[in-house]
């Protein structure tokens, strides 16, 4: 009740009103163990979906000999429009269903759904088939986006936020370096060679989702989630052990927490109200969001879904080789998040977010200008690529760390879900079935010129960020976007009016 004294730490909860430090508490912890299992946990989300692009795009050579599948260019580009196709879909259906009922529901369930639908692409016959399954395993895939992204902003301390989302984004490239690599080994014809290696390629994907599956079971639900839907007897139960575990660790008292959020309980968001809010309560941030996910789309999706096609068609790779061409672009987009996302924190959200969108586009442009005047061999290509995708890789990185921070707790997930599927529709849907087109045609000015939209659209979403961009760097999630059930900002909170 009003003017009740309670110790600290406790959630003070009304028939309507929820007053709590759990926010302000789980920003303020040090950095332990327990968060490295979280992102390795959830972060190996990225993983698999590089792991699944990687060798769809290693084996697109392979995928075209008439003793495995025998599709055509223009297949294997619709067979990646296909499974980003699914994810769209998987984005916005499980988006919604995060946000209703729990993250870690979600997370768990999304995870069989890729499991199973890649183990039946290892099975399949011919393009029809494999369309299906990539679609299948695209679905959980994008509902994977939706339901991680939001549980770790929400768990990770906001002064490292946008550097460990960056980083954990960017494992995506670890996933499709090991898809390289696995695609040499089971390619080469002392192991299993062509007709059977593309097979067991899926089939070591699944295995890896299976012991994933059991590590994720040890991951909490999100408090501030718990707290959203008046579970604040669990919320603070596991914000107390996180607690002691990194008092344990550190051997020290933890420092006070600053603040509490005071909001009201309420029911899940409508679809009208998160119309309202995307586009009329915060349309600035939403026409940010959508500039990025959709440049960022495009950009990777015309590139890495057709990536083997490239190599083999106009460099004269051998399509068994591919993967050995991808290991240092996939190294260049996994060290570009890790070494420019601290900065990130401390230069800005909007400085960065801009530069690294419009170097992106500057240096594609100049890569498809050496690649229409056939100055670039194999090598010098991937080199050149690698040297691009350092600098997209934290762009689109930024993205989705951008939609997953600047929206409130109530609609976090179906924002992320929204956005990433309108984004990915636009811009990655059309990309590697345009591509595989233009591929297919013969002519470097075609694919050229499929390079230079791609390089505008970026350089386009950087001018919009450092205009419209928020400054979210380390500050709570609940000052960057107060949640919608706010009653009134407190005073030791220190939240703030939206920024834009």
């Amino acid at each position: 009740m009003p003017g009740c004294q309670v110790p600290r730490g406790a959630a003070i909860v009304h028939p309507v009103h929820i007053r709590s430090d759990i926010p302000a508490r789980l920003d303020r912890l040090p950095w332990t163990r327990w968060h490295w299992r979280i992102v390795i946990a959830l972060g190996v989300a990225w993983v698999l979906d590089g792991l699944e692009v990687t060798i769809v795009g290693s084996l697109g050579g392979v995928l075209e000999r008439p003793d495995t599948l025998a599709l055509t260019a223009s297949q294997i580009g619709w067979a990646g429009s296909l499974y980003v196709a699914g994810a769209v879909i998987g984005a916005l259906v499980f988006g919604r269903l995060a946000d209703r009922l729990g993250r870690k529901r979600l997370f768990l369930a999304t995870l069989a759904v890729y499991m199973g639908a890649t183990v039946a692409t290892a099975f399949t016959t011919g393009f029809v088939s494999f369309g299906a399954c990539r679609f299948l395993t695209g679905f959980g895939i994008g509902g994977e986006y939706a339901a991680i992204n939001s549980a770790i902003d929400e768990l990770i301390p906001a002064r490292v936020r946008g550097r460990v989302n960056l980083a954990i984004n960017g494992s995506f490239w670890i996933g499709a370096a090991l898809g390289a690599l696995i695609s040499l080994v089971l390619l080469d014809p002392r192991v299993l060679g062509p007709q059977h290696g593309w097979r067991a390629g899926f089939l070591l994907g699944a295995v890896l989702a299976v012991a994933i599956l059991l590590v994720r079971r040890h991951v909490p639900e999100s408090p501030r989630w718990l707290l959203a839907h008046g579970r604040t007897d669990e919320a603070e139960r596991i914000v107390a052990q996180i607690e002691r575990a990194a008092q344990a660790e550190s051997r020290a008292p933890l420092e006070p927490a600053q603040g509490h959020v005071q909001f009201a309980r309420r029911h899940l968001p409508s679809l009208q109200e998160v119309w309202h809010v995307l586009w009329r309560r915060y349309r600035a941030r939403s026409a940010v969001v959508l500039a990025l996910m959709i440049s960022q789309a495009f950009f990777y999706n015309a590139i890495f879904f057709t990536y083997a096609l490239v190599l083999t068609r106009f460099h004269h790779v051998d399509a068994a080789q591919v993967g050995l061409y991808i290991v240092p672009f996939a190294i260049g987009n996994v060290l570009g998040p890790l070494l420019l996302g601290p900065l990130f924190d401390r230069v800005g959200r909007r400085v960065m977010i801009a530069s690294t969108y419009a170097l992106s586009g500057v240096a594609l442009a100049l890569t498809g200008w050496g690649f229409v005047a056939d100055v670039l061999t194999a090598t010098t290509q991937t080199l050149a690529w690698s040297a691009v995708f350092f600098l997209a890789s934290a762009a689109a990185s930024s993205a989705y760390l951008t939609v997953s921070e600047v929206f409130p707790l109530e609609m976090r997930a179906v924002a992320i879900s929204v956005f990433y599927a309108v984004g990915t529709a636009i811009g990655g849907f059309a990309a590697p079935a345009l591509f595989g087109a233009l591929i297919e045609s013969g002519s470097r000015t075609n694919v050229f010129g499929g390079y230079a939209f791609g390089a505008v659209l970026v350089i386009v979403a950087a001018a919009i960020a450092w205009r419209w961009g928020v400054d979210a760097e380390r500050k709570p999630l609940e000052e960057v976007a107060p949640p919608l059930g706010l009653a009134r900002p407190s005073d030791e909170a220190g939240a703030s009016s939206p920024v834009r």
